[in-house]
């Protein structure tokens, strides 16, 4: 049990059957009146942001999250198939719990994958990757306006918007975050 006194930011917690993430949190203590929380929590099933204000006295159950490394296996139409690289056992999620967390990932990478009592709700990619660019236009001379960028496909699919200078082959590092271009490898 945690009091909303005690809030801190990432704790999990779990309101009315949902398992809320809280992203802010603030002691407020009025002139006139009892001290409140006000806090910025997210669904983390949802991913909806609410905002909520409790009395400094309130408790809430602590929500346990499962954080387990996974390798990505591979695909087969629309189930996504893991394995856990220490017990060997392998779980198919659907392309509804997927969603597109996957698409800087390549087969054999490792992932985390997150759950609340054994229901999977997130997929947690490398914060980086490095993909090969399989297709992008060639950059031009004297095209090279300050931050200039041109749209690149890599080997897993997905669109990145890189440099002028990268070119179709060369190895790239993408922060999966944002979907940024940091740099060649």
């Amino acid at each position: 049990m945690v009091s909303a006194g005690d809030f801190r930011n990432g704790v999990t917690i779990e309101i009315d059957g949902n398992i809320y993430q809280i992203i802010e949190f603030q002691h407020v203590k009025p002139g006139k009146g009892a001290a409140f929380v006000r806090t910025k929590l997210k669904n983390i099933i949802s991913g909806g942001v609410v905002e909520k204000t409790f009395r400094p006295t309130e408790k809430f159950e602590n929500a346990h999250i499962d954080r387990v490394d996974m390798q990505y296996l591979y695909s087969d139409g629309d189930l996504y198939y893991f394995m856990d690289v220490n017990t060997y056992d392998q779980i198919a999620l659907n392309k509804d719990q997927i969603g597109d967390t996957l698409k800087f990932v390549k087969e054999n990478e490792m992932v985390k994958i997150c759950s609340h009592k054994g229901n999977v709700f997130a997929i947690e990619p490398p914060l980086f990757v490095e993909l090969e660019v399989t297709e992008t236009e060639p950059g031009f001379k004297g095209d090279t306006a300050t931050g200039a960028t041109k749209p690149a496909t890599v080997e897993t699919g997905a669109t990145v918007y890189v440099p002028l200078f990268v070119d179709q082959g060369d190895k790239i590092k993408i922060d999966t975050r944002t979907g940024e271009y940091l740099s060649r490898v």
